[in-house]
């Protein structure tokens, strides 16, 4: 099996910031203050022994509360910032989108500030040249690149920037906070691409806030809280960490009693979900699961799951036990039942969380253990081809065909 090589290895980096904490315009109060060992300003650690490697063509995510540390670590990885201790090893050319508008011009046309960003970017005239059609069409700005930037709507500068972005052909791309990128419409056209570059094999790393899109196009992800990495892997497991935090720290941040905050950190032990009939079955068959967890606080709780496509992570069903009352300390085993008598063919994964009475997030099933099955129709007639391309579709199919008489 040939091993993939690594495009992206951070090895132990650590950064800080000195923010300062008082100014003295007193020559004898700075001598002093420095024979104290008193500094003038305090370090402000923002990333602290970061390790982890991106092989090539991983789309890899970074996420992590604000403040947390990332895009630090992106503007370390994109050589903007020096680490204070450890290093990044980038192998190839690396193309940035991280601050909006940087290396653009607004005194240029939309032409110029192309080549020049694309200049900046380390590529020559001739590598722009072959670009250039590329990044204009994906932009849609054929008939405004002779303007000068300044005359640009910000969602035209926003287009410009991240057209060059992706359409710069580099072997790492580096995207920060960019999935809101100009109109519905661009953005079904920036979905399609990161779809394709997901399949092509060229390495990407995201930051965003978006856990639908970690679960999307990411293969792996990175949890960034306090500087220190949390979670490292299934961008899944990953994804639902960082709600599960965001949900326990909404709880915290609402409750002003102490006693309380401490008895919210652990509700729920040991969420586990097993699939208990078979992993091949029919739209007509019954789907059982059990799911077992151990209450560690006398509160009503209940279980949300979904069914997700494996191959688009889009969830195509959801239900609870909202009417199913849960409370009481103590082991619980749960059975559900359930039929999917509308589907032709899916391969699907269950996602399931526990939640409380508000429907805040107190633990969440492990991904990798997810249970996996398969829906397949076993009943299609041979004899009717109309049949079988309708079953080529999600759903089975439940529709009529008349014509209408025309009246002479």
């Amino acid at each position: 099996m040939t091993e993939k090589k690594i495009a992206v290895k951070v090895d132990h980096v650590s950064k800080f910031f000195k923010l300062p904490t008082e100014s003295t315009l007193s020559l004898r109060t700075a001598l002093v203050n420095r024979f104290k060992g008193i500094k003038g300003y305090k370090e402000q650690h923002v990333l602290k022994d970061i390790s982890f490697e991106v092989e090539q063509g991983d789309f890899f995510g970074i996420v992590g509360r604000n403040g947390s540390g990332k895009s630090t670590l992106l503007k370390i990885i994109s050589q903007i910032y020096v680490p204070e201790k450890g290093k990044v090893i980038v192998n190839g050319k690396m193309v940035s989108f991280i601050e909006l508008g940087v290396g653009f011009n607004p005194e240029l046309t939309g032409r110029e500030n192309v080549y020049m960003n694309g200049a900046m970017l380390g590529f020559t005239t001739a590598e722009v040249d072959a670009m250039y059609d590329e990044i204009v069409e994906f932009a849609e700005l054929e008939e405004f690149m002779n303007q000068k930037l300044k005359n640009y709507s910000s969602g035209m500068q926003v287009r410009l920037a991240f057209s060059v972005a992706i359409k710069a052909q580099g072997d790492v791309l580096i995207l920060d906070e960019v999935l809101a990128v100009g109109d519905e419409a661009f953005q079904r056209k920036c979905n399609d691409y990161f779809m394709e570059r997901k399949k092509s094999g060229k390495t990407t790393i995201l930051v965003t806030h978006d856990m639908g899109a970690v679960k999307k196009y990411c293969n792996k992800a990175v949890l960034i809280e306090n500087g220190f990495t949390k979670v490292i892997g299934n961008p899944d497991d990953v994804a639902n960490q960082y709600s599960f935090d965001n949900a326990t720290q909404s709880v915290n941040d609402s409750v002003q009693d102490q006693e309380i905050i401490e008895t919210n950190a652990k509700i729920i032990e040991d969420f586990t979900v097993n699939l208990l009939s078979s992993n091949q079955v029919t739209p007509k068959d019954e789907i059982i699961f059990e799911f077992s967890f151990k209450q560690l606080k006398d509160i009503e709780t209940h279980i949300a799951l979904s069914f997700v496509d494996i191959d688009t992570n889009y969830g195509y069903y959801n239900d609870n036990s909202m009417d199913l009352v849960i409370n009481e300390l103590g082991d619980k085993k749960i059975i559900y039942k359930c039929s999917l008598p509308y589907i032709n063919r899916a391969k699907l994964r269950i996602e399931a969380t526990i939640r409380d009475k508000e429907k805040r997030v107190l633990a969440f099933a492990p991904s990798v253990k997810a249970p996996i099955f398969f829906v397949e129709r076993n009943d299609l007639s041979e004899k009717s081809e109309s049949e079988r391309d309708s079953a080529t579709g999600l759903l089975l199919r439940h529709g009529s065909w008349s014509t209408i008489e025309s009246e002479e």
